[in-house]
């Protein structure tokens, strides 16, 4: 087909039969080619766009995950940089740890310690209604022995006696402690508290 002839078809085609999908087989040859190539050239660009689109969240995605292990890499990188150092340092405190434990009283010393108490009550003027050691408590690392105590005197007194306990050689810590007045509630009436004294001995069954 000559070039005027295509010019000619292009000229006395009727630009409405586009819209005739149904008579494609009698546009000009002309029409068919652009047409094609246009379908193709959009059909490319779709393509390209949806692929490129694709690619980008996988890049994304990718980018994410390579800063996330990265970090995990530094993080693990200077955990084993250090690790030699911190099994050095556990063993020591471990080391300590035990040494510490060892040095808690062993139950032959509990009478030592109630005679302890008893002096101590006595020296602030105190009365003792009771003293009573109650069940072992057993822990991981060591045996808490409580002591029920009740007491009477004057408040000042009494802020003293609990001072001393605290400040015995031996490991002794004060729990749920109640004071009450002893007869009327008059100021300068006597007192009466019960308190919790615990201590503590190491747990030889460990060993």
């Amino acid at each position: 087909m000559a070039m005027q002839d295509i010019i000619e078809s292009l000229q006395s085609f009727d630009m409405e039969q586009l819209n005739d999908f149904n008579n494609v087989g009698s546009w000009p040859i002309a029409i068919k080619l652009i047409m094609w190539t246009f379908s193709f050239v959009g059909a490319l660009a779709l393509g390209y766009f949806l692929h490129v689109t694709n690619l980008q969240a996988t890049l994304a995605q990718v980018q994410k995950q390579e800063s996330t292990l990265r970090q995990s890499y530094e993080d693990k990188f200077f955990e084993a940089a250090h690790l030699e150092a911190y099994r050095k340092q556990q063993q020591e405190m471990e080391q300590s740890f035990e040494t510490i434990l060892k040095q808690l009283p062993s139950d032959t010393e509990i009478p030592g310690l109630l005679e302890d108490i008893n002096q101590v009550g006595i020296e602030n003027g105190l009365t003792f209604q009771s003293i009573d050691l109650q069940p072992e408590v057993r822990h991981e690392f060591y045996v808490e022995k409580p002591i029920t105590i009740v007491v009477s005197g004057g408040y000042h007194d009494l802020g003293s006696f609990v001072s001393d306990v605290a400040d015995l050689s031996r490991i002794v810590t004060l729990h749920d402690f109640s004071i009450s007045p002893v007869g009327s509630a008059e100021p300068g009436t006597m007192l009466r508290m019960a308190i919790v004294a615990k201590t503590y001995r190491y747990n030889e069954e460990r060993d």
